[in-house]
């Protein structure tokens, strides 16, 4: 495929997650604000503001973390765009989806000052998370598969 091809299916890609994404969590959080409930044996939905990163580390540090988002968006963009002609296609979908994270996270601490989390797992102790989160894990543990998998050199920066 072409660079510009590719660059296109990324734009395309990101915004179709970050879109998802923005959409579900509006509607979850908006619901739960609302005083809508539900549980079950394997999740509860749950209305957390979450003023720092996973696992509550750098609670209030909202202004670092969107600096951090800021710089790891830029970093993943420049990499995708210098290296483009050489990414395969399942690369710049699953950092895409990485990205859309990213962006989904940042968007809510940039605009509400906290991240909206409401994912609550009902069987086992672990934090409280939200549509980004999911999107961060897939797209990191994603990445790494494929960097598993692909016999090729990876050029970093």
């Amino acid at each position: 495929m072409k660079k510009n091809s590719k660059l296109l299916y990324l734009l395309i890609t990101i915004s179709f997650f970050v879109g998802i994404n923005s959409y579900f969590s509006n509607l979850i959080a908006s619901n739960l604000s609302a005083g809508w409930i539900y549980s079950n044996e394997f999740i509860n939905l749950i209305f957390v503001k979450n003023t720092g990163a996973a696992f509550s580390l750098l609670q209030n540090s909202t202004n670092f973390l969107i600096a951090i988002s800021i710089i790891s968006v830029f970093l993943i963009l420049y990499y995708i765009v210098r290296n483009i002609e050489t990414l395969l296609m399942k690369e710049i979908f699953c950092s895409s989806i990485l990205l859309a994270g990213i962006l989904g996270n940042l968007y809510e601490r940039i605009f509400f000052g906290y991240v909206r989390d409401y994912f609550d797992l009902a069987f086992v102790n672990f934090p409280v998370f939200n549509i980004s989160d999911v999107l961060i894990n897939v797209g990191v543990f994603a990445i790494i598969i494929l960097i598993l998998l692909t016999k090729r050199p990876i050029k970093l920066l």
